[in-house]
């Protein structure tokens, strides 16, 4: 899997900006950061590289796919180097948030927001997956999706006889099983091909459940 590059600007003339941003703070805080003087070194020079493989690439006269792809090469060159002194350097003491704003990266949140209750609701369709498998989608039908304290859906079900009395009350349905996705499947035995089955869904957060969502019925193939 890529290495996430949030932190890093996505033009390269930002790149450079960035990585001359940091030559001037580790020219004063190289030392106090033991930061090896070779890797100071191996960056320069890689800014130097990126730079001037950039004006060529740019130019109208020297302009050619050769030189775009050493353009290409040299910052790549640069930005591992530049990931892997963050990594080795920025991330630990003893940077304050001062320095690294300096760095024109984010400083640590070190204040812990607790995750309260879901309140979402959601429900869900179902569609067909094989005998005695039924797939359900989960969506929305309030609250925010992405929020934090929607960790998961626990899903709470009962299969019942065609003629018995339909649920009503979700506390009625005595099995669940919890899932972090929005499209799964609900596993039920061979017999219960035929029969009717009920659910419901609450969003579930480390044991903090949300508001109960409709009772959904299905046919189990």
């Amino acid at each position: 899997m890529a290495a996430s590059r949030s932190w890093l600007p996505q033009s390269r003339t930002g790149q450079l900006e960035m990585s001359g941003a940091w030559k001037l703070v580790l020219g004063v805080k190289a030392v106090d950061w033991n930061v090896p003087n070779t890797s100071v070194l191996d960056f320069i020079a890689a800014i130097a590289g990126a730079d001037s493989a950039l004006s060529e690439a740019k130019n109208e006269s020297t302009r050619t796919p050769v030189a775009t792809a050493k353009c290409k090469a040299a910052f790549d060159i640069l930005v591992e180097i530049m990931r892997d002194i963050k990594r080795r350097y920025f991330l630990s003491p003893p940077l304050t948030n001062a320095d690294f704003i300096s760095l024109g990266l984010s400083p640590h949140d070190t204040t812990f927001t607790p995750i309260g209750a879901p309140t979402a609701q959601v429900s869900a369709d179902t569609f067909l997956i094989g005998r005695h498998e039924l797939g359900i989608r989960i969506f929305y039908i309030t609250g925010d999706p992405d929020a934090k304290a929607n960790k998961g859906y626990r899903i709470w079900y009962k299969v019942a006889a065609q003629d018995e009395e339909a649920i009503t009350d979700p506390e009625q349905l005595p099995k669940s099983f919890f899932t972090k996705r929005q499209k799964d499947i609900i596993e039920l035995d061979y017999g219960d091909s035929g029969k009717k089955l009920y659910f419901a869904i609450q969003i579930e957060n480390e044991g903090k459940k949300g508001p109960w969502g409709p009772i959904v019925e299905a046919i189990i193939p």
